[in-house]
């Protein structure tokens, strides 16, 4: 049995490594590596209808230099593309990211069928997410796990929209600036960080004790 694996990696010789590992699986496929190194060596491929049923598993890193002509930044943006042009394929996004709103985001906004943190991942973690990507199980590493079931309990607190607000607030995006990144108006984004506030307990406070208290929590 064989099958081709798209990988999308910046670093060249992390792409030799996957494929290393890769072929030692203990499923006996021969695996065919097509590797692109940024959002626009990806865009080709995936954008290029000839490919729409080659790949069967898709690998991507998420951080990835970005083709701005295209709007693709992440690689969260790239996995939504492959969504789009190819036919039921199996995507695992391999992330240094480890905050659980950051992990939770890629979950519920992608919905990937792999979600692997770095620190999480070895020789063997690695093999064991192929064979059950090929096996048409998801897998998430441990930290992903984790964070999943901690969201889940705060997602009537922490809905799409106020995820995002976090998010771009951990990134150093001040309140001022927010509406320019979402579809709100300033007094609306003020209100949901007021209710953000009151579900963590803090009376009058900042940012950064928004953030602060979310560290607390294991949430960033």
């Amino acid at each position: 049995m064989q099958i081709e694996l798209l990988i999308i990696d910046d670093h060249p010789t992390q792409i030799d490594g996957y494929k290393s590992i890769l072929s030692l699986n203990e499923l006996n496929i021969a695996i065919q590596v097509t590797a692109c190194h940024d959002c626009k060596e990806a865009y080709q491929v995936i954008a290029n209808p000839l490919n729409k049923e080659r790949f069967q598993l898709v690998f991507i890193d998420y951080s990835i230099p970005p083709f701005e002509e295209k709007q693709l930044f992440t690689g969260e943006d790239l996995a939504l593309l492959v969504h789009k042009h190819f036919l039921n394929p199996k995507i695992a996004i391999i992330t240094s990211h480890t905050e659980a709103i950051v992990l939770y985001n890629v979950l519920k906004r992608v919905n990937p069928e792999g979600l692997l943190v770095k620190s999480d991942i070895d020789g063997d973690e690695l093999l064991d997410a192929f064979h059950k990507l090929t096996q048409e199980e998801n897998y998430y590493s441990e930290t992903v796990s984790k964070a999943k079931k901690t969201m889940l309990s705060k997602e009537e607190l922490l809905d799409t929209t106020n995820r995002k607000i976090i998010e771009l607030l951990a990134q150093g995006i001040k309140t001022k600036n927010l509406p320019e990144h979402l579809h709100l108006s300033q007094s609306a984004i003020e209100k949901r960080k007021a209710t953000i506030k009151d579900a963590l307990g803090i009376d009058k406070g900042t940012d950064e004790d928004i953030l602060k208290a979310l560290r607390l929590m294991g949430l960033l």
